[in-house]
């Protein structure tokens, strides 16, 4: 019998099998539908469950019940849709909502290993790199379960594993509770702007008066004017000829694909510029509070909001982020970011792209966007309230890369066995799936 820290010697293959997807029909994909379709899209590069929101495939055909996924399904990715995905792993969070492709497969029959542990074990560095080192193809890399299978891996027995996926899980746990916060506390945030300023229900509303404007009725004392009235700086970064991909340390430089919204961030697609760089900058440099747009490309009109060094004490943006600065009183950092981010003022700003084939907007068409400014005191007060929210939504996402980071740290120590778990007092669930 195994004890402590020993490990058994196996091949994947004598520990589950792999049920390939099912190629749903393209004509079919959609932004409405019953189902979505999962891809390695929907997991992170280093494992675990991705939502893409407006970017997730819908299916409207016919469905094959035997692809529709149940709730803590472990699926692994076997094709390299971007860099880095091959061989990452993911638990399905949700029953009956999503549908298995062809990209993905799907561990089944499982032996003397205990899923949530494999899971982990199939995100450990030994496991991800010999996948990858077992892909083939040009332009998009790929692996089979045959090849998943002649995998080499080292396994404690049961209780050791059942340990082991306890305390990663407690980690992953606390990322999951606090991004629930995090909705929450967004959510907040955006039904009291909308009903201070599109349901003008602010603070003595009741005896307000209101006046015709070019946007409609608005309270008297309120305002429609242009958005670059209230900017002082509207401004864009870039990056160095030939781009960043041989750096893998220095300044980081965020580019589109990380401007989603307030508290989320994807490390693991940054880019970085040197030192020298940066220090050569005119523009593009993020001060604390700034706003980022979507400048150009399939998402035009994303914002995002970079406050309390988060993501980043010290970053800039690349040439397809603009950043929007103002130090009007009426229009706060707080009211700009939620503004943005409402869905009438998306569609404004994509309305301002001229070119179909290249989508882009630029600084005369966010200048020229028009809105609603209140007088100083509604935009103090408002700010009181929104101000908490927001600024926790922000602590707690800093929160979530502590976590993620000491997990990450943990994972390969406790996988390889260099941290025994052994004696340890630690509550598992009497029963795993074998």
């Amino acid at each position: 019998m195994m004890k402590g820290n020993s490990r058994r010697a196996v091949l994947l293959g004598d520990l589950f099998t792999i049920k390939h997807g099912y190629a749903f029909k393209g004509e079919f994909f959609g932004s409405e539908g019953s189902h979505i379709v999962l891809t390695p899209g929907n997991f992170f590069d280093e494992g675990g469950f991705k939502n893409k929101g407006d970017k997730e495939k819908w299916y409207s055909g016919t469905i094959p019940e035997e692809y529709i996924l149940s709730q803590g399904d472990l699926l692994v990715a076997m094709t390299e849709q971007a860099e880095g995905l091959l061989g990452s792993a993911a638990l399905v969070p949700e029953n009956g909502r999503y549908l298995h492709n062809q990209r993905l497969g799907l561990i089944q029959n499982l032996s003397g290993v205990e899923k949530r542990f494999l899971y982990y074990l199939f995100n450990s560095q030994p496991v991800r790199q010999q996948i990858r080192a077992s892909c083939s193809g040009v332009k998009v890399r790929h692996t089979s379960p045959s090849r998943i299978y002649e995998v080499k891996v080292g396994i404690p027995p049961l209780p050791i594993q059942r340990k082991i996926a306890a305390i990663l899980s407690a980690y992953d746990d606390l990322i999951e509770n606090n991004i629930r916060r995090i909705h929450i506390l967004e959510e907040m945030a955006h039904n009291l702007y909308r009903d201070w300023f599109v349901k003008f229900r602010f603070p003595g509303h009741q005896h307000a008066r209101f006046t015709d404007s070019p946007l409609g009725p608005i309270p008297e004392g309120w305002e429609v004017s242009v958005l670059g009235e209230h900017l002082i700086a509207l401004e864009s970064g870039k990056r160095p000829k030939g781009g960043t991909k041989d750096l893998e340390f220095g300044v980081p430089s965020v580019g589109a694909e990380n401007i989603f919204g307030i508290g989320m961030h994807n490390y693991q697609s940054e880019k970085y510029v040197s030192r020298d760089f940066f220090e050569g900058m005119r523009k593009g440099i993020v001060k604390d509070g700034d706003v980022a747009l979507y400048k150009d490309g399939a998402y035009i009109g994303r914002s995002a909001y970079f406050r309390d060094s988060f993501p980043h004490a010290q970053f800039c943006v690349n040439e397809h982020v603009f950043l929007l600065r103002t130090t009007e009183k009426r229009l706060t950092q707080n009211i700009l970011y939620l503004w943005l981010q409402e869905p009438a003022t998306v569609s404004a700003v994509r309305a301002t792209n001229a070119n179909a084939a290249q989508p882009g907007i630029n600084q005369t068409g966010v200048k020229g966007l028009s809105l609603i400014v209140p007088p100083v005191d509604i935009a103090g007060r408002f700010d009181e309230l929104a101000e908490p929210s927001l600024a926790l939504i922000v602590s707690l996402a800093k929160r979530n890369e502590t976590l993620r980071r000491t997990r990450d740290l943990l994972l390969p120590r406790l996988i390889s066995g260099e941290v025994d778990v052994s004696e340890l007092d630690i509550a598992v669930p009497e029963e795993a799936e074998t």
